[in-house]
């Protein structure tokens, strides 16, 4: 699960926050000493940062300088200015993402989600159960037979993969495929499942994939 560090000295904003990243799957810590930010993240060793340019005692954009010369972590910029030059200036400072205030839950978790697949490409599981998964050809292999999963089918196996044992919402995958320039409807995201049940059933892998009514889907 990956760990997003909030760092917003608006305390209902921090709120709110978290708990959409915590709906989401995410593991989330922030801030709420700005004395000492730069150690404060440093020390939290999060995955991605959520970094708001307005902040007490430091300049977001300045901090965000100071950890770019310390580590690579993923930065998206929030803030609630609209100039041109503060994002041009937080980009150029090694910014990944900026974002501004007011901002669409869903637009930001998206924005999320690119960001991380950009710079975490590492922590992508490679096996299930006695399955090897190869994400860039699409396939599964027992180490004899290899199945081949649709473009849909491994956007979808490997969300549930990386939330294994976690409820995924189908609006989590529906927004997902679009994420991938795939648009699906409801219906189709069913017939999906529906396929990629069978194919993973081929291998013995039977009930991998439970249905939890009103809620979403959950890999065993």
């Amino acid at each position: 699960m990956h760990k997003i560090y909030i760092v917003e000295d608006d305390r209902s904003i921090r709120t709110e926050l978290a708990e959409l990243l915590n709906n989401a799957g995410y593991a989330t810590e922030y801030m709420t000493d700005f004395s000492a930010a730069e150690n404060s993240i440093l020390n939290a060793e999060p995955d991605l940062i959520l970094l708001d340019i307005n902040i007490p005692f430091v300049n977001g954009e300045m901090l965000l300088r100071n950890i770019r010369k310390k580590t690579d972590i993923p930065i998206i910029m929030v803030t609630s200015r609209t100039s041109e030059t503060d994002e041009v200036l937080s980009m150029s400072y090694g910014a990944d993402d900026y974002i501004t205030k007011p901002y669409n839950p869903t637009i930001l978790l998206l924005r999320i989600s690119a960001v991380l697949k950009r710079t975490h490409k590492d922590t992508i599981k490679t096996s299930y159960r006695n399955l090897q998964i190869n994400s860039a050809k699409g396939s599964l292999s027992d180490g004899n037979t290899e199945i081949i999963l649709t473009k849909n089918e491994m956007i979808i196996f490997q969300l549930l993969l990386d939330r294994q044992g976690q409820i995924v919402s189908r609006n989590d995958l529906m927004t997902t495929l679009w994420d991938n320039d795939e648009y699906i409807n409801d219906n189709a995201l069913t017939v999906n499942i529906s396929r990629l049940r069978n194919k993973l059933s081929d291998f013995g892998c039977e009930n991998a994939i439970e249905t939890r009514k009103k809620q979403g889907y959950i890999l065993t």
